[in-house]
Order: C-alpha cells, then sequence, then structure tokens
C-alpha cells in the first residue's frame, strides 16, 4: 500500500470532560496524543513496519475543541525517505449532525520505520497514482515550505 490515497485514515474521538481543561475545551496535549495515534498508523500502514515518531513539526492550534464536540483527526503519508514517513495531519470539529467541519489544528509529524529488533529500516517509494492524491501531496508540501520560510 504505498499509493497516497491508502495511507489515508481518519479517526473521532468524542470530547470528555476528563479531555477537558479549566475552560472546558479539549487539552492540547490530548490533541497531539490523537493525532500521533492516527499518524502512527497511516506511516504504518505504509511503510509495512512498526513506526515510532521521530519528530513533531510546529503543531498550530487554531481554535478550540469543547467538551461534548467531536474531533475529527485525519491523516496521510505525503512524503518519505530511507527510513522516515511524512505524515500530514489536521484535526477538525466536526457536528455529526449537519456534517459540518471547521479546522481547529494542523501540523506534519515525521515518523522512522522500525524492524523487529527496533533498528530502523527502509521505507518504499511513495506513490501518487490519483489527482485527489496529487492534491492532497501538493498541499501538504505548500503548506510545510511555507512553515519553513
Amino acid at each position: 500500500m504505498t499509493d497516497l490515497r491508502s495511507t489515508y485514515i481518519e479517526n473521532r474521538e468524542m470530547v470528555q470532560p476528563n479531555h477537558a481543561n479549566n475552560l472546558q475545551s479539549v487539552h492540547g496535549g490530548n490533541v497531539m496524543k490523537w493525532m500521533d495515534e492516527i499518524g502512527a498508523m497511516s506511516a504504518m500502514r505504509f511503510a509495512g513496519n512498526s513506526c515510532v515518531t521521530a519528530r513533531i513539526n510546529q503543531v498550530d492550534f487554531e481554535r478550540p475543541i469543547r467538551v461534548g464536540d467531536v474531533a475529527l483527526i485525519e491523516s496521510y503519508v505525503y512524503q518519505a525517505g530511507r527510513t522516515s514517513v511524512h505524515v500530514r495531519l489536521q484535526t477538525y470539529r466536526e457536528d455529526l449532525t449537519s456534517g459540518e467541519r471547521e479546522k481547529t489544528t494542523d501540523s506534519y509529524f515525521v515518523y522512522v520505520a522500525i524492524d523487529e529488533d527496533g533498528n530502523p529500516t527502509p521505507v518504499p517509494e511513495l506513490t501518487v497514482d490519483s489527482e485527489e492524491g496529487e492534491r492532497l501531496q501538493a498541499a501538504a508540501l505548500d503548506d510545510a515550505d511555507e512553515r519553513h520560510e
């Protein structure tokens, strides 16, 4: 499964009081944990091996997610190195009744594929076989470049 679209994963979390701070919105650490878990799943799906978090690039918390809201986390691999897997992650506040989404958090994580002994292991070459995949990859690369300027 080396095509970009096959690495796409999304998951939802219902924000409960135990996830919240004193302002009744989710702790940023919980959002990062959810993002890390989903990002690792995309990386493992791509690499065909276990993957560990190597770097979390700038995390932008744009707006809160309140208790009772649903957090939707989307992730996909947009680039790969020899052993590294670069994953785009975005979190949204989603209204389940209307389907409306509002982006709340944006980041890029880098994972390293490891073998059974915990040593870095090569990953396949990323392929992009669809217009949607090309659009997702271009958006991730453009945004990642902007962050590093």
